[in-house]
């Protein structure tokens, strides 16, 4: 850059020489540069990119923000409040400003609200503080759509539940003999208390205890007819199918319900479930019927374990929970022939199995089950012999499970 300046005679004004002045500016051009190239690639970016005063005021919204927000180009930028929802305003408040000023960035995830009816915009948030050369301070807010990827994780939901589904309808086909066993007998009693009352009806006018004994067999026969729906009832909740709804949970009903389920067949192998649960344990938030599903696939793998080690011999299984470490444990532990350690995580690998008619589905099925809870499932050796099945669920809030539920239904 240079600068130019004409000296002149005093009386004539004539020019009698220049004096030229330049400095080298190429730091200034490569910065100014750099500047218009930031500046191509904000308002070319697909991401959405807000800057922000140290006010808290909008300033400037890239063209794919004005766009997701439904913003016109010559419409006024609206209050940075007016695009987020209550609770991530608030934790912006509370952690956003001051963690980006202190480490630089701050990052969450949240719901972007554009203007007009169209539907609320999840993404992800990084939160930026700038301090440029010259002192002045912003920020500046890049969020990116998560549109995709919620869709992705429904749709892996959706098909979770529809795998887990069709196992329910494995379990029931491999239960059936048991079930059939269960609805018979109530059945056949009450076949039998009917015939017995039409012989006392028949004799009322000659036995004096005829009328008590027809009362009584209608009694009976009232308590087997409950019992039989009671079990078709409890079929029907295990077969139910549909979104998955998380709600608070009592570990110990729910273990005792698939418990129930596999009774028939852990007595027809001569194995009994030793039962250990306290009525007090802390509740968890999960689905019931999957839960159930979990907790059902574990007893019947300590079933087929125990038969296969105590054939045509009695055995047991203890079934027992506790509150260890912030989460909520359930063990399932077999007196079966045990998993060599090397092996022990591969039986939750799909389709891996020892069992000639078995698919290899069901631990890897229950696993991916808890862990959508937030929980764990792992394998470890039985303090004697047999194999331990343990089975993590965190502990929560009713407001936490709440606002997950919110979410879920929103994506």
């Amino acid at each position: 850059e240079t600068a130019s300046r004409a000296i002149r005679e005093t009386y004539t004004g004539a020019v009698v020489e220049v004096v030229s002045v330049s400095r080298d500016i190429t730091a200034r051009v490569q910065a100014e540069e750099n500047k218009r190239r930031l500046a191509e690639v904000v308002e070319a970016n697909t991401d959405l990119v807000l800057f922000i005063d140290p006010g808290g005021c909008l300033t400037y919204l890239n063209p794919s923000a004005r766009h997701a927000l439904n913003i016109a180009p010559d419409q006024p930028l609206p209050a940075l409040e007016t695009l987020l929802g209550e609770d991530d305003v608030q934790r912006l408040q509370a952690r956003g400003w001051a963690t980006a000023d202190s480490r630089g960035v701050w990052s969450a995830e949240a719901r972007l609200l554009p203007l007009g009816a169209r539907a609320p915009l999840p993404v992800s948030l990084v939160l930026l503080a700038h301090r440029g050369s010259g002192g002045e301070h912003y920020y500046s807010l890049v969020a990116r759509d998560m549109t995709e990827r919620e869709l992705r994780e429904a749709q892996q939901r959706h098909h979770q539940d529809e795998l887990a589904h069709t196992a329910r309808l494995v379990t029931l086909g491999e239960l059936a003999s048991g079930i059939a066993h269960e609805i018979n007998q109530p059945l056949a009693a009450v076949v039998n208390y009917a015939s017995a009352s039409q012989r006392y009806l028949k004799a009322l006018g000659t036995n004096p205890q005829a009328a008590d004994k027809v009362a009584q067999g209608l009694e009976r026969i009232t308590e087997h007819a409950n019992h039989a729906a009671e079990v078709i009832k409890r079929l029907r909740a295990f077969l139910r199918k549909g979104q998955r709804r998380t709600q608070a949970l009592d570990i110990a009903e729910v273990a005792r319900e698939a418990m129930r389920l596999c009774q028939w067949e852990a007595s027809n192998w001569q194995v009994n479930i030793v039962e250990q649960l306290a009525d007090n344990l802390p509740p968890v938030y999960a689905d019931r019927v999957l839960l159930e599903q979990v907790l059902l696939n574990l007893l019947r793998n300590a079933i087929d374990a125990n038969r296969e080690a105590h054939p045509g011999q009695p055995s047991r299984i203890e079934l027992s929970a506790g509150e260890r470490g912030g989460q909520l444990c359930v063990w399932v532990s077999d007196q079966g022939p045990g998993v060599a350690a090397a092996q022990l995580e591969h039986i939750f690998t799909p389709f891996y199995t020892s069992k000639a008619e078995g698919l290899g589905l069901g631990l890897s099925m229950s696993r991916s089950i808890v862990e959508g809870f937030g929980g764990a499932l792992e394998a470890h050796p039985g303090k004697a012999a047999g194999l331990c099945l343990e089975c993590r669920l965190p502990l929560g809030r009713a407001d936490e499970a709440a606002s997950k539920n919110n979410q879920r239904s929103k994506g």
